[in-house]
């Protein structure tokens, strides 16, 4: 039998009010029809979800478990409706997104300009910074965040999945050959070279690293780092100019290791990997302009990004 989701949120908001009195005021209904949909309910279901008494109402067993699915249920059912109705509808007013200036470069530019001229009636502000904003105290919408996994499993934001990278050590070839021929392609002679740094990571001095056959080892950087940079843009810079050894992400050193400019020093070493995500303010509903926004720049990284791992 057929069992309306009609009633299943007359079951909802008793439950949630207390009372058939309450949860008609809510539903803007009679009394008697909340009564009536709860008793067809039960009977639809062959099961008492409610004991009634003359001054309270109590889930039996089975209207708990079965209130916990409703709620689900429900949900989900709004979802669908919010992301049909998405398909149809015009978006306006402002979204305000932010990331790193290389990535804000590489892949939320060209992604914007695609996703704005789908919505001309909205407003898209984009801001780039080197450090995490706040986005409650600074009134971003999405922000992309780039790191280890762990980063995000405490975050208070709620996130979607983009794609994940991997870190790079990467060098001019006039500084590779530098190398001890003996040592060339491990982690200790590359930690004896010297090493440009991004401001945000200075402070890290050994990095975890796999062999190609999967053991664990170290790159340990020199204590006094040489050059250190608030930009990644200026650390490759430094890297192609022969300054030294920078750790960087593939996807922002892919052209200059296709031409040449920059070698991988370690290509038969791999870092842990790393994740980017689009993350926003927790909410029991998320609004149709991040929604939509998050749903197009997922496809156009997968699209536009397919060997990413």
């Amino acid at each position: 039998m057929t069992v309306s989701l009609d009633r299943l949120t007359v079951f909802r908001a008793v439950v949630e009010t207390g009372s058939f009195t309450e949860a008609a005021k809510r539903l803007n209904q009679a009394r008697a029809a909340v009564s009536f949909n709860v008793k067809q309910l039960e009977c639809e279901l062959g099961v008492t979800l409610l004991h009634r008494t003359t001054r309270s109402l109590a889930l039996t067993d089975a209207g708990e478990r079965f209130y916990t699915r409703c709620v689900r249920i429900l949900a989900e059912a709004d979802d669908a409706i919010a992301e049909a109705r998405d398909e149809q509808s015009v978006l306006r007013g402002s979204l305000r997104i932010t990331s790193t200036v290389e990535y804000g470069v590489a892949v939320i530019a060209p992604a914007l300009q695609g996703f704005s001229a789908s919505h001309p009636d909205l407003d898209i502000h984009f801001e780039a910074y080197p450090t995490n904003v706040d986005l409650l105290r600074d009134r971003f919408d999405v922000a992309i965040r780039l790191g280890r996994n762990e980063q995000f499993q405490n975050s208070s934001y709620a996130g979607v999945h983009l794609g994940s990278y991997q870190v790079r050590p990467v060098a001019s070839p006039a500084v590779v050959a530098c190398l001890d021929r003996a040592l060339a392609g491990s982690p200790d002679a590359l930690g004896a070279l010297p090493h440009i740094a991004h401001a945000s990571v200075d402070h890290v001095k050994s990095w975890t690293m796999y062999d190609g056959d999967g053991r664990e080892c170290a790159l340990v950087l020199p204590r006094q780092t040489r050059l250190v940079a608030n930009n990644a843009s200026v650390v490759k810079a430094l890297a192609i100019a022969g300054a030294g050894v920078a750790l960087l992400p593939d996807w922002f050193v892919a052209p200059e290791l296709g031409n040449g400019s920059l070698v991988d020093a370690l290509p038969t070493y791999r870092f842990p990997q790393h994740h980017i995500y689009a993350m926003h303010l927790p909410m029991q509903i998320v609004t149709q302009k991040i929604r939509v926004w998050l749903k197009f720049l997922k496809e156009y990284v997968r699209r536009e990004f397919p060997d990413a791992p």
